[in-house]
């Protein structure tokens, strides 16, 4: 039965778990899963039956078979739990909080980003300090990164997840490029000084037709990467001492934003979106129409197997106040709606297990969140591109981790505002070039405006 069951929930399909779950009882399915679907509108399980609990988590391509390999570990290691696993929805970010307000939770569950906090905040999660304190060692804590774990509880001290995995920023660049064009590689002493020093270098008219057709970098124009930039020269987005207050408009931030608008529209070093034809950051890099990018370790598989050149990445150039690197807030929850809490902990325990994380490190590469496996990580990488990555500083993702200076996401209250507010801002500075920088001073005045508790 459980067979049936995975063979259904493994494709990806729309709309909620309820919906994806209600479309599995049509035709023969109905024969086959009623039986075996978990229950959650009625009691648990009867009495010598397995508990059953139902697991949400990626629709990625790679991870609903190993998920599947690894279920099949833990209901060897604890047969009086059946867990069911359902990718997410689509639209997760709308859909989980949507499904935890209806009722109609999975008992552990994945998220991250800004809608983590905010289900954290509106009590949709578990507290896990017990579970922290009861079963969990000191070491453990340790071997994740301090600012992830510091992210995972709402400001009032509940305890809403777990680390997943630990994504981070880094520099990639092309070492062909640079070889091309006489540039010294980035390495661990880098500000942005050198980082614009070479962008001016690599920025080039390969063709000689009048028109750059090489940029010297690129990055997202979004909320974590602008944020670790203003981090860097010792702003913030967010207040850390009150997370209703904007300091998008303080000095330290405007002057982050202006450096990279400067690059981008003053200097022309760094590509816009429409200057590579709107194709993402990561194939931009691929295509060799920048030189370097800012992205994450959960790119670099990608990059490595499409990239036909030789890469090199290096640790995120230091900022004027600071060096700061995102890590991200991907983590694992419990469903405060679960009916049965021992299981569901029972679980998120070997979600956050070294095997766990192991497993996903070898499938896609993903940088676990425990330091004590990076070593491991950065051997699977080797064993399965050995040529891309004999002089490739596959650890520089982790020096943040390791050495302390990884910052996350900062989350106002009102998130979803905030968001829409300067995302609309960043893209008339960065995209379009039609506003100044000082116009975040009102759209910081706005947000905060918007902030709960604000007059």
């Amino acid at each position: 039965m459980t067979r049936a069951l995975n063979s259904v929930t493994l494709r990806p399909g729309k709309g909620s778990r309820r919906g994806l779950l209600g479309l599995l009882f049509t035709g023969v399915a109905i024969t086959l899963l009623a039986a075996c679907l978990p229950a959650r509108s009625t009691p648990d399980s009867q009495q010598g039956q397995p508990v059953q609990l139902v697991y949400q988590d990626w629709r990625t391509d790679w991870f609903p078979a190993m998920a599947q390999e690894m279920l099949a570990q833990f209901h060897a290691e604890h047969p009086d739990i059946r867990v069911f696993y359902v990718p997410d929805p689509v639209n997760v970010e709308e859909q989980l909080p949507t499904d935890m307000r209806s009722g109609n939770a999975p008992d552990v569950f994945a998220a991250c980003c800004a809608f983590f906090p905010i289900i954290g905040q509106q009590g949709y999660a578990l507290d896990l300090r017990t579970f922290v304190a009861e079963e969990l060692d000191q070491a453990t804590i340790d071997d994740w990164d301090a600012a992830q774990y510091r992210s995972l509880f709402t400001r009032d001290g509940v305890q809403f997840g777990l680390p997943k995995y630990h994504g981070a920023l880094a520099l990639y660049y092309n070492k062909d490029l640079f070889d091309r064009y006489d540039v010294d590689y980035p390495d661990y002493t880098w500000d942005h000084d050198d980082y614009l020093r070479a962008m001016r270098r690599l920025t080039q008219d390969r063709d000689g037709d009048g028109e750059t057709d090489l940029w010297g970098s690129m990055f997202d124009v979004s909320w974590e990467r602008i944020q670790v930039h203003v981090n860097g020269w010792g702003g913030h987005l967010v207040d850390p001492a009150d997370p209703t207050r904007s300091r998008m408009g303080d000095p330290e931030a405007l002057a982050a934003m202006e450096w990279l608008r400067a690059r981008i529209w003053d200097d022309h070093v760094m590509a816009t979106p429409l200057d590579v034809n709107n194709r993402s950051t990561r194939q931009a890099f691929v295509d060799q129409s920048v030189a370097m990018i800012e992205d994450g370790s959960w790119a670099l598989k990608d990059i490595l197997t499409n990239a036909d050149f030789r890469i090199g990445v290096a640790p995120l150039p230091a900022g004027p106040a600071r060096r700061v690197t995102l890590a991200t807030t991907d983590g694992f929850g419990v469903s405060a709606q679960t009916r049965n809490p021992e299981a569901a902990e029972a679980l998120l325990k070997f979600l956050i297990s070294p095997e766990y994380g192991r497993a996903m490190a070898r499938a896609n590469f993903l940088q676990p969140a425990r330091a004590s496996l990076v070593p491991d990580w950065v051997e699977y990488i080797r064993q399965e591109f050995p040529e891309q990555t004999k002089d490739l500083d596959i650890a520089a993702f982790a020096d943040g981790q390791i050495n302390g200076y990884s910052v996350t996401a900062e989350v106002f209250p009102n998130m979803a505002a905030a968001q829409r507010l300067a995302s609309a801002a960043w893209q008339e500075i960065f995209v379009l070039g039609q506003a100044p920088v000082r116009s975040m001073v009102e759209v910081s005045r706005q947000i905060e405006a918007m902030q709960p508790g604000r007059d």
